[in-house]
């Protein structure tokens, strides 16, 4: 059957930011209008006798908490304000001027005006300072307080007062808010002359548009085999899920089933469209943050044996949820469905423990296997399933890549320098400096820069020193181990200042080892695929 419910059913699927709200089991709909009284009665008694004046919102979010606590972990209650912003993310976009910022030295510095956004069009650069909002200081501002004066409904005006350091002058602005894209692609690139990059950090509502943008570019530049990202990739609408899977599987091929205690929640998604990647060779990275609809695609690449997929065994979520909108804004989603890889896996973890649930997917000890390809997995509760070319793989605990390889660990210096945000106030300053003369020499030319531009030894005694009074101590051994490391955080934070994120991902994929090795990977990848050196398109 090769239909969709999707248009009538608003299904989500998602494992990060709004997942760590607890809630207790729902009444049973035997008695539940005398529950539903016992529970009117108790906060009616409480708000008129209680000793002290009691705030009934608060009691009521409380037990809604409560009520569902014995719950799966992502059948959630979401505050109005936390809700508003949820749907933002999934919609892709919000009103405003569109840059990205940060407060260094209680300043409001653009990070990157947003592509296509007012800000951009309008000549505001990264590394200007917001030093006035309608004519009023804003030094000192919040976060909080930067979106409160900066968002606002498409169509209205805001007035700012920009500081160019380069130039050392203050230019006013004034600036028509518009509807600005949260894109969920963050990059695409060509990483050699056959090799394209994609990042997808989340599935929204446009990110099978962003991405086939995206595919599209990189084949107009000459892309043979594609590394597909999908680390930390929280997950979202199971439509786009199945859309993108799509773009990569042939035929009417089964993608992905859902089963739900109601009838109506149980769908069966098969691949629909052609499209001119099907038959380009695939690798997908995955990590323990990668989970729900990341886990769909990445299970469906596995279990068609359309591709291979390297890093850590991905987090584990197998479940589908609803979202209800209640009186005030707020809402709750409601687990209505489990899903299924292609095969017949479940991918959802145990969750009995709800307490250690999100802890225990970045604790867990990985089964031994060998350091690279995922050839034993020593755990005897798992199911064993068979790809459509009988390769094993298994169910119960997320998606076991076919190359199992970690990130490469940093060292706790390394670490502080990135908790304590000491490399972007660091080059910001440097660039303030130079930014004319880099502009100058590299124009627009990323892959000039990332051969010829050095981090020297004078400018890392820099920002080692600068460190030092950001109160990041220096520790030697771990400088010495996590030198090169380094000096490419330093080198990516210039490159996006030119080039936004296709710089960004340029310079760190060079050291990046799970990517380094997935491209080592794709003859094995165009065999299990059962084609090699496949054109695009045919």
């Amino acid at each position: 059957m090769k239909h969709l419910k999707l248009s009538t059913i608003f299904v989500m699927l998602t494992a990060g930011v709004l997942l760590g709200i607890q809630i207790q089991k729902v009444m049973s709909s035997d008695n539940l209008r005398e529950n539903i009284k016992k529970f009117n009665d108790v906060l009616n008694f409480t708000n008129k006798y209680y000793v002290d004046k009691v705030d009934t919102d608060q009691l009521v979010e409380a037990a809604i908490n409560g009520m569902l606590d014995e719950l799966d972990p992502h059948t959630v209650y979401i505050p109005p304000k936390r809700q508003k912003s949820s749907e933002e993310e999934f919609r892709g976009d919000f009103d405003g001027i569109g840059i990205e910022f940060q407060i260094v030295n209680d300043t409001i510095t653009v990070v990157s005006p947003i592509s296509g956004g007012p800000s951009e069009k309008l000549g505001i650069m990264g590394g200007d300072r917001i030093v006035k909002i309608e004519k009023k200081s804003a030094i000192g501002f919040s976060n909080d307080e930067v979106r409160k004066h900066l968002r606002g409904e498409k169509g209205t005006i805001v007035n700012i007062t920009v500081y160019r350091p380069s130039v050392q002058k203050e230019y006013p602005f004034a600036i028509e808010r518009d509807i600005i894209p949260i894109f969920s692609v963050d990059s695409y690139l060509m990483f050699n002359d056959e090799v394209g990059y994609i990042s997808v950090s989340r599935f929204a509502e446009k990110t099978s548009h962003e991405l086939i943008t995206a595919l599209n570019s990189l084949r107009n530049k000459g892309l043979k085999k594609l590394v597909l990202d999908l680390r930390n990739n929280p997950g979202g609408l199971l439509s786009q899920a199945y859309s993108i899977a799509d773009m990569f599987i042939d035929g009417d091929k089964l993608i992905v089933y859902t089963e739900g205690r109601r009838s109506e929640f149980n769908e069966k998604l098969l691949a629909s469209k052609t499209y001119p990647y099907e038959k380009i060779p695939l690798i997908v990275l995955v990590n323990r943050g990668s989970a729900s609809a990341s886990e769909i695609v990445a299970g469906a690449v596995q279990d068609w044996d359309r591709g291979l997929i390297v890093g850590e065994t991905t987090f584990g979520k197998g479940l589908v949820q609803r979202p209800f909108i209640l009186s005030d804004n707020s809402a709750v989603r409601i687990t209505i469905a489990k899903y299924f890889t292609p095969s017949g896996r479940i991918i959802q973890r145990d969750y009995e423990n709800k307490k250690d649930y999100y802890v225990s997917v970045h604790n867990r000890d990985e089964e031994k296997k060998d350091s690279t390809k995922n050839n034993a997995v020593n755990d005897s509760s798992k199911v064993v399933y068979k790809t459509n070319a009988g390769r094993e793989v298994f169910g119960g605990g997320g998606i076991n890549p076919d190359y199992d390889v970690k990130q490469a660990k940093i060292s706790e210096y390394s670490g502080n320098l990135r908790r304590n945000n000491v490399y972007y106030p660091f080059i910001r300053s440097y660039l303030d400096e130079n930014s004319i003369d880099i502009r100058a020499k590299y124009n627009d030319d990323i892959k000039k820069f990332d051969r010829e531009f050095l981090i020297t030894e004078e400018l890392i005694a820099k920002f080692v020193k600068f460190a030092e009074s950001k109160d990041v101590d220096f520790v030697k051994e771990d400088f010495d181990k996590d030198k090169d490391y380094i000096k490419a955080m330093l080198k990516a934070y210039i490159a996006r200042d030119y080039w936004k994120n296709e710089g960004w991902y340029t310079i760190l994929l060079n050291e990046d080892n799970v990517f380094k090795k997935s491209i080592e990977l794709f003859n094995e990848a165009e065999k299990i695929a059962g084609f090699e050196k496949v054109k695009v398109g045919e």
